[in-house]
């Protein structure tokens, strides 16, 4: 098999549990699915991290990773090779995320074919992600297993130019500059914690949720933590709207979540927000290059930041939310910060 078919592969059979689970829970259970898509068009550049899309599944609460009854065999098996990972935490429920999606990176100059050694490199990175979340009312724990594919494989010069040509946009020439193939595997920790919740005048409520872990792997290696601040009606009974990030699907709802409630009438709610997530960045293959073959690469600034202000609407079993997310320079060559804007669309049924 190619390594193009493998890739291929690899986002169809990622894509197939959650039709199947969903095929076999019952009407009561709530599933979500969410879909995030950003991109730096919103902020009028087209460089360095330029467009990003995950579509995942998040299941209902489960009795337990392996052996809950709403969970198809082949699930269970692969669960059961992570035994002692999946006990890091007994929850007041659990919940199984299943992702899949796609990272493009690009230099600023669109037009050169030669390798631009003080630029960003060409880069595509296709993953899938399972996701173990143990929630208690106020905690969210979150183990994840990233499996992925950086190169030619993953598919980011064919994405990035079909988007281009639909928008009647220049292509990008140096593509045959970009990281070579290689496997990725990356284990995420993160937990998350609501540290008040407070009503306001106005049928107003107010709360902050703190985040901070770290990950592990060839794809990336960091330690991160953060936090996020809501004000608005009817806040989601959830840990947040985050950008794309490992360990950032927080949208699945508590058992107070007005969306739960929309079954029985249409609610409707709405927020802003600000959020912060700093990370000490001991590796990023996007910056340091291929782990085991000579590729391009540029030194990279130790600690990146990211700074986000949007808004949500939740519009019955609907959270629709944007943010504008300001990130502080990644390399010592890179001449200011980068914009991007993040949409994320979450429906629970």
């Amino acid at each position: 098999m190619s390594r193009f078919a493998l890739a291929k592969s690899l986002l169809l059979l990622s894509l197939l549990p959650p039709v199947t689970l969903a095929a076999t829970l019952p009407d009561e259970a709530p599933w979500t699915f969410n879909l995030y898509m950003e991109n730096d068009l919103f902020s009028n550049t087209d460089r360095n991290y330029t467009n990003g899309v995950r579509l995942s599944w998040v299941s209902p609460d489960l009795t337990d990773y392996r052996d809950d009854p709403r969970l198809p065999d082949w699930v269970g098996d692969f669960n059961r090779q992570f035994d002692r990972l999946l006990d890091f935490r007994q929850g007041e429920s659990r919940n199984l995320v299943i992702s899949v999606g796609q990272l493009i990176y690009t230099p600023e100059d669109n037009e050169a074919q030669q390798l631009i050694e003080d630029d960003r490199p060409y880069a595509g990175y296709l993953y899938t992600t399972f996701g173990y979340h143990a929630r208690r009312r106020n905690r969210l724990d979150s183990v994840e297993v990233n499996l992925g594919w950086v190169g030619p494989s993953a598919l980011g010069e064919q994405t990035q130019d079909l988007i281009h040509d639909l928008r009647n946009i220049e292509t990008f020439a140096g593509w045959d500059n970009q990281l070579r193939d290689e496997p990725t595997i990356q284990l995420v920790y993160e937990t998350k914690h609501r540290l008040f919740k407070h009503r306001l005048p106005g049928n107003l409520e107010h709360d902050f949720i703190s985040h901070g872990g770290g990950a592990l792997g060839n794809v990336g290696t960091y330690l991160n933590g953060g936090g996020e601040y809501r004000l608005g009606w009817d806040l989601p009974d959830d840990f947040g709207t985050s950008a794309i990030r490992p360990a950032g699907d927080n949208s699945a709802p508590g058992k107070r979540d007005p969306r739960l409630r929309a079954r029985e009438a249409t609610l409707y709610g709405f927020h802003v927000f600000l959020s912060l997530d700093a990370r000490l960045v001991l590796r990023d293959i996007f910056l340091d290059g291929n782990t085991w073959k000579d590729s391009h690469s540029v030194d990279k600034e130790p600690v990146v930041v990211d700074a986000a202000i949007g808004f949500s609407f939740l519009v019955g079993a609907w959270k629709l939310s944007y943010a504008q997310v300001v990130r502080t320079r990644e390399f010592e060559e890179q001449p200011h910060h980068h914009e991007y804007g993040s949409v994320s669309i979450s429906y629970t049924w």
